[in-house]
């Protein structure tokens, strides 16, 4: 049986909007009451339950920080990251090739410079074999081409600012040493000095050039033409 006890002692003050409250011997007498709270609490929308802990509105302009950040550092890392794996070997340059068109025209008519600085008509020199030392003097190949030469055909060099003097082999051919500072033969070939190389250029008694050696590797390179030159 509930007893009024709402301003007996033992209870602390409730508010007096509240009424009487009647505090029951059994509380299997409040069965019903719990029931009837506990559907009406499973009937409430979970949206209209305040969350305990707010979502701050702050957060996602964070997390696309974030993102932008360590996708900035992974870029950087990527550049500047070593590696190591072994860089591909360089190609090493080939032999020149002959320039087109070249063989079959004339000795372009030039004066070069002797070691007096004196002007030397090039035409006046043919039938010639005319090596070009600007990339390298090369003495063995100019003897070499000295001592094959047949009779009546010269060899020429042909430095670029000062004439290389080469002794001439004995029973060889005469070895004539010019300069070219002008650079016209290199631009009648249009073939530049390569460093270490000589070129060679066979010139018969007409002032024809009737072979061009971009690049002497061998007396093999230009035997045949310069045994024609003294026909």
């Amino acid at each position: 049986m509930g007893k009024p006890d709402a301003d007996g002692p033992g209870l602390p003050d409730l508010p007096p909007e509240w009424g009487r409250v009647v505090v029951p011997d059994d509380a299997s007498a409040l069965a019903a009451e719990a029931e009837q709270l506990r559907r009406e609490l499973r009937g409430t929308p979970r949206h209209s339950v305040p969350r305990a802990v707010a979502r701050s509105p702050l957060a996602l302009p964070l997390l696309v920080l974030l993102v932008a950040v360590l996708t900035t550092l992974a870029g950087l890392a990527a550049v500047t990251w070593p590696r190591s794996g072994r860089s591909a070997p360089e190609p090493s340059p080939g032999p020149y090739a002959p320039p087109a068109g070249s063989v079959g025209r004339p000795l372009p008519a030039l004066d070069l410079v002797d070691a007096g600085q004196s002007p030397v008509p090039l035409r006046g020199l043919v039938p010639a074999m005319i090596i070009l030392v600007d990339g390298c003097p090369c003495p063995d190949d100019v003897t070499t081409a000295a001592a094959l030469a047949p009779a009546g055909v010269t060899i020429v060099t042909v430095a670029d600012d000062r004439p290389v003097r080469v002794t001439s082999p004995p029973g060889g051919a005469t070895v004539r040493p010019l300069a070219d500072p002008a650079g016209g033969l290199r631009a009648f070939l249009h073939l530049p000095a390569r460093a270490g190389a000589t070129t060679a250029l066979l010139v018969d008694r007409s002032g024809v050039l009737v072979g061009v050696v971009p690049e002497i590797r061998s007396a093999e390179d230009y035997r045949a033409d310069l045994a024609r030159l003294a026909a």
